[in-house]
């Protein structure tokens, strides 16, 4: 579904990723991970189309996106969805009316047919009847899941989450983490998330991508990165505490 090859990206005169080549297979979960700076976001943006490769390619569906016309890029971007790490929702608007604008702007939908599908998405992330509520008014949790009710409101084949727990405590955040697990089962969408908390990344992921500094080191299923013998990733993993609860010991406080 998407295919990075020997992408190379700079700003100015700084390096951020070097030669990076990373696959990621229809209708999987694939978490990519590593330290702060390493260029994850980076590469999140390339796949997105928002930034430019110096050399290498970016690929979905086999189409080079930064080889794209507007007209072209714009159509693609009817066929992904993005949670940003804040959430990104427009302040000035309603929660129902963020989870309009992708329909508003890309469709031609009648208004009672828009109202129809927000409550829908807005149902299937948790906040039913939260269409009249401001965003300040939202906790934490319920911001990342408004912004996921946004970037479903195009039924998305392909889904990029940056940082969905960052900012939330554990119950909080392993309840994200069984709404991803949920939302997957049911659009059956390719799911690229970029996280530092390891173990939602073990929780969700099909396969998990560990960059160091420029460069991807490991990719495995969770349960081979978990054994891998490099030291570094090694190390990323005894940076976080020993002993994580379970997603089925959390599973009982979610509502």
């Amino acid at each position: 579904m998407i295919r990075v090859e020997n992408l190379v990206a700079a700003y100015d005169d700084t390096l951020v990723l070097d030669g990076v080549s990373l696959h990621v297979r229809k209708r999987e979960i694939m978490v990519i991970m590593g330290q702060s700076g390493c260029g994850k976001s980076t590469l999140l943006r390339h796949m997105i189309g928002l930034a430019t490769p110096q050399s290498g390619s970016v690929r979905i569906d086999g189409v080079d996106i930064s080889n794209m016309n507007w007209r072209t890029y714009r159509e693609f971007c009817r066929s992904v969805g993005v949670l940003f790490q804040s959430g990104g929702l427009f302040k000035s608007m309603t929660v129902g009316d963020n989870v309009a604008f992708p329909l508003r702007e890309h469709t031609r939908l009648d208004e009672p047919v828009i109202r129809i599908v927000v409550k829908l998405k807005l149902d299937h992330v948790g906040l039913r009847g939260a269409e009249n509520l401001m965003p300040a008014e939202l906790s934490g949790g319920m911001k990342k899941r408004a912004g996921l009710a946004r970037a479903l409101a195009l039924d998305p084949p392909i889904l990029f989450l940056d940082e969905p727990t960052t900012g939330l405590d554990p119950i909080i955040g392993a309840g994200i983490d069984e709404l991803i697990l949920r939302l997957h089962k049911l659009y059956e969408s390719t799911m690229v998330v970029v996280s530092h908390d390891v173990a939602s990344g073990l929780r969700i992921a099909d396969r998990i991508a560990i960059f160091g500094e420029k460069d991807l080191l490991e990719l495995g299923t969770p349960q081979q990165i978990r054994s891998s013998a490099n030291p570094y990733v090694q190390q990323f993993f005894k940076r976080q505490p020993p002993e994580e609860e379970s997603a089925d010991d959390l599973a009982r406080y979610l509502i």
